[in-house]
């Protein structure tokens, strides 16, 4: 990749960071993560409690680059043709039109992702991973960019349903959104006026993006090293004691992209071992699965890639 797009991909990622802090404060490493997944045509996986901006966020950087920006509130009652769309009939042709969901924008927010039913959150499948939609046997092309930042509560179950394997196998990375240090919260009061008030002004647009995502993304030089250092990451994910599911191959190509996107955010045009190793617990928690014996004696997800990780030898 040519250093000027590298330098382009950079500047756009400081200019995104420097417009978002103006109405989040800190969230600096979870907003450089997201920007790697929508350099790297990824979907994201927010976590967390309620009230530590992960719409706000969501909504900022949306406004950062000049995309069109569609809010899902999952619910309950919540169907798949009020995601993707339906066929009404229209009187003054006599004939039935396609209403387009709001499916159909750039950046989705899929608020509260597991408030919905299976049946519905199964109709995000087919966009995320294909990036079009079917509508009574019409497949229609989703427009470019298109990135789904879903957020949820992870402590809140009651009316809510677990996110299927094949659904949150989609999400690039799971990114947990915790509480801000006490300096960032008196930060936040001192300037209370300011962040509420201003409006993120657009930096870029689609037509600019198009050019980028995912087109640089491919052009990050990944050594054999580096890919031999993946492999081992995602294989030691399937042999561990406390794992009945390990990484699958899509694991393996989530973890290459998405540090190859670190390493776009970062300026550089290639990846060195300390991306893979940032990334790591962002992409491959979320996809493995327990054993039930090991979830009972308190193991989790995070400790099991920590586990792996520190055990795999860099290159």
């Amino acid at each position: 990749m040519a250093m000027t797009q590298a330098a382009q991909v950079k500047g756009l990622s400081d200019r995104i960071l420097a417009e978002v802090s103006k109405v989040i404060v800190g969230k600096t490493q979870e907003l450089k993560l997201i920007e790697a997944c929508l350099f790297a045509g990824g979907h994201v996986l927010l976590e967390g409690v309620p009230g530590v901006a992960k719409t706000s966020m969501a909504k900022a950087l949306a406004s950062s680059l000049g995309l069109q920006f569609d809010r899902i509130q999952f619910t309950p009652d919540l169907l798949p043709s009020d995601i993707i769309g339906t066929y009404i009939f229209d009187q003054k042709v006599s004939d039935f039109k396609i209403r387009r969901g709001p499916i159909f924008g750039n950046i989705i927010l899929a608020d509260e992702i597991n408030r919905a039913s299976p049946k519905t959150q199964s109709a995000l499948l087919e966009a995320m991973q294909e990036r079009q939609v079917t509508i009574e046997g019409t497949t229609m092309p989703l427009p470019a960019p298109f990135i789904v930042l879903a957020t949820q509560n992870p402590i809140e179950f009651e009316g809510t349903y677990p996110l299927p394997e094949a659904q949150i196998d989609r999400f690039l990375m799971r990114v947990e959104i915790g509480y801000p240090t006490r300096e960032e919260t008196m930060l936040m009061l001192k300037n209370l006026k300011g962040i509420m008030e201003t409006k993120v002004q657009p930096i870029a647009d689609a037509k600019s993006l198009q050019g980028l995502i995912p087109s640089a993304i491919w052009s990050v030089n990944v050594d054999d090293s580096i890919r031999g250092y993946i492999t081992d990451i995602v294989e030691a994910s399937r042999s561990h004691a406390a794992v009945r599911l390990g990484g699958s191959p899509r694991a393996a190509t989530s973890l290459q992209t998405g540090a190859a996107g670190i390493a776009l955010v970062e300026g550089r045009t290639y990846v060195v071992p300390d991306d893979v190793k940032r990334v790591a617990p962002y992409v491959l928690a979320h996809r493995i699965v327990l054993k039930q014996e090991a979830i009972l004696d308190g193991v989790t997800q995070s400790t099991i890639v920590s586990q792996v990780v520190q055990s795999t030898r860099v290159p």
